[in-house]
């Protein structure tokens, strides 16, 4: 057992009597505890453009976050607008099968309008300290897509039948304002292998109050494979209520079901869900952006679609003044690689 795994056991144990009594009158969730390798944390902090730059952070129990270079910026930025946001983090492999992660982003100033941005931005890394392969993926430059006004919170999964990645975004244009998710193939996220297409959107749907239809905008997908049931489930930020819900499919690309369900359960507006597995387990965090608030919220979920609500003394990210951010797990080896290059803010 290595030293980080004896600290997490020991940590369970003495805090048994206060999760137990908390699951039992409070409704909070038991945290699952982290059985291997730690995790990594990407975010940007706030509207301004030495603000909208990709940071990093450590944990190594899924829940409490520790900033990697004192807060500060990680990557440099030298393309695109300059600004990042939005920024998701996952490992997986090059297009030689060569183990990396991959940052996906949008590439948008905010000082520049709501509907400022038409293009998304990507890195590559080996070891998560140097950054490379800087790309910027117009989405103008695709048929229908020429007069893109927003191409927001770019994420991927990979697709086993198809052998590559599944980029996906939620994209509006001038004709069409009302921004719904998209998604296009990828071998080495510089270039799409495909067109985009249409992955989920809510265009021209019943509205129960003036008997006609209705459209409204879907933005922040965050897709999770459930392997308990088989389904893919799309996480997005609800507009009417402000609220992340869910929609399902059994194929990646869809379709997905369009009678959604709400799923978050705090009090605020929220958006920029991530889900990520607490290694070791069947438990799922889920982390959310209370905006309003300059806030996190963190759920927990073993079956994808009954979340409690985990208690805020739990984990520590409000700290970090973290915006819209995702995380992915890493080994142990690499968390005292990043520790070592940038040090770590408590």
């Amino acid at each position: 057992m290595t030293f980080l795994s004896f600290t997490r056991f020991l940590t369970a144990i003495i805090m048994i009597p206060y999760f137990l009594f908390n699951y039992v009158f409070n409704d909070y969730a038991y945290p699952a505890v982290s059985t291997e390798g730690a995790y990594v944390f990407c975010y940007f902090v706030g509207n301004e453009v030495d603000e909208q730059t990709i940071h990093l952070a450590v944990s190594t129990d899924g829940y409490n976050f520790e900033a990697l270079n004192d807060n500060k910026p990680i990557i440099k930025q030298t393309k695109g607008t300059g600004c990042v946001r939005d920024p998701y983090i996952l490992g997986g492999k090059d297009e030689n099968g060569k183990d990396c992660y991959f940052i996906l982003a949008t590439d948008m100033n905010a000082l520049e309008g709501w509907t400022s941005n038409h293009a998304l931005i990507t890195w590559k890394s080996y070891d998560l300290i140097n950054w490379t392969d800087e790309t910027v993926i117009d989405i103008r430059q695709f048929e229908g897509f020429e007069t893109t006004t927003r191409a927001w919170a770019p994420q991927a999964i990979w697709d086993e039948n198809i052998g590559m990645y599944m980029v996906y975004w939620a994209n509006s244009t001038a004709e069409n304002d009302v921004a719904g998710h998209y998604y296009a193939y990828t071998k080495d996220f510089k270039t799409f292998e495909t067109e985009p297409k249409v992955l989920f959107g809510r265009w021209n749907e019943p509205d129960p109050e003036t008997g006609g239809t209705r459209s409204i905008q879907c933005i922040d997908g965050d897709i999770i494979y459930n392997e308990k049931d088989g389904y893919y489930y799309l996480y997005f930020k609800e507009d009417l209520t402000q609220k992340i819900a869910y929609v399902k499919s059994k194929n990646l690309t869809g379709p997905y079901n369009t009678d959604y369900t709400i799923c978050s359960l705090n009090w605020w507006g929220v958006e920029g869900s991530s889900m990520y597995r607490i290694t070791g387990t069947d438990a799922y965090m889920m982390i959310m952006d209370e905006y309003s608030q300059g806030t996190f919220f963190g759920q927990m979920t073993r079956d994808f679609e009954n979340f409690r609500r985990v208690q805020r003394s739990t984990y520590s990210l409000d700290h970090l003044k973290p915006r819209h951010g995702s995380v992915a797990a890493i080994s142990e080896a690499e968390y005292y690689a990043l520790v070592e290059a940038y040090g770590i803010t408590e």
